[in-house]
């Protein structure tokens, strides 16, 4: 697959979080302004969805509880619950910890679990044109859960942030990286990573992309270590290695893409979601909101599943 092949003309408003669960041979996704859970199984090409109560930003598998999701939603993180065999309807939602927001009109949006299990996810205030740093990134883990009545998130500190965003670590996890996708920012950068304690440091660029093809959003690593990150407004997907040296860029039939993932059998597909943005001619994009599916010949890494303080 030399070229993007279309997935499912999802024709999502905002095609985020993608993951693949190895064990269903599915790929699931979310649409944020929405709030609707989306899954697609590739043995039977079929898509079902169910409906969050709020808008669904990011989400990680809780670890062995099929049908079951951490996730960032408006006002905190939630456990989500579906039925396997079930044809849609509505998420049961039990909400794990609230968050505070530094103002009215955030929600969460970029997030996942580190390689030890815990929760990382960003927030933004949902007008990006006010180009307010008031976004956090935030954990939910082990620590977390067992302070107070477990319901507390660990503000990491890791401001300014506008629009945090492609968050993902290396093989070991020793390296975290976060990229903050504004237009008056574009960044992406590397932490050290404790993955005793799940405290970044070391902040460092590790890549500029204001001379680059395309706003950064969401990322995925593969086993080489190599950084996978979708080039909004460029239709394009960049590979960086290790030390951030831009490796190649994959083109999809779309302007937005949002957010991939490596899945399929061996791990060597890359899921690419992305956006339809309800105010532009779509003429030239008329799959905007699709997913897709590259092979880029390379493997990813098994998404880790959020793991609780018993666990």
């Amino acid at each position: 697959m030399s070229s993007a092949e279309l997935v499912l003309d999802a024709r999502c408003a905002t095609g985020e979080s993608p993951v693949w669960r190895a064990a269903e041979q599915a790929l699931y996704w979310a649409d944020i302004p929405r709030g609707t859970l989306h899954r697609w199984q590739a043995a039977r090409p079929q898509k079902t969805q169910w409906q969050a109560p709020q808008m669904l930003a990011c989400m990680a598998a809780w670890e062995g509880g099929p049908g079951h999701w951490i996730a960032g939603l408006e006002d905190g993180l939630y456990r989500l619950s579906h039925g396997l065999d079930s044809e849609g309807g509505a998420l049961d939602a039990q909400r794990l910890a609230p968050v505070q927001h530094a103002m009215p009109g955030m929600r969460f949006n970029d997030g996942r679990c580190d390689r030890q299990g815990r929760f990382l996810a960003g927030t933004m205030l949902l007008d990006m044109g006010a180009a307010q740093a008031v976004g956090k990134v935030y954990r939910f883990g082990p620590q977390e859960q067992a302070s107070g009545a477990g319901s507390d998130l660990k503000d990491l500190e890791l401001g300014p942030l506008i629009v945090p965003n492609g968050m993902a670590f290396s093989p070991d996890g020793r390296t975290m990286y976060l990229s903050d996708s504004h237009p008056q920012v574009q960044a992406v950068w590397a932490f050290d990573y404790d993955v005793d304690s799940g405290v970044p440091s070391n902040r460092r660029l590790f890549v500029d992309m204001q001379p680059l093809p395309g706003r950064p959003d969401g990322a995925a690593v593969d086993s080489d270590g190599c950084y996978w990150i979708c080039g909004n407004d460029a239709g394009l997907v960049h590979r960086f290695t290790p030390d951030g040296r831009l490796d190649r860029s994959l083109a999809l039939p779309v302007k937005k893409p949002a957010m991939c993932a490596f899945g399929g059998p061996d791990l060597d597909v890359l899921y690419v979601t992305s956006i339809r943005p309800d105010h532009l001619d779509l003429s030239d994009q008329p799959l905007a909101g699709g997913v897709f599916a590259l092979r880029p010949g390379v493997q990813g890494l098994p998404e880790p599943a959020f793991r609780t303080a018993g666990g």
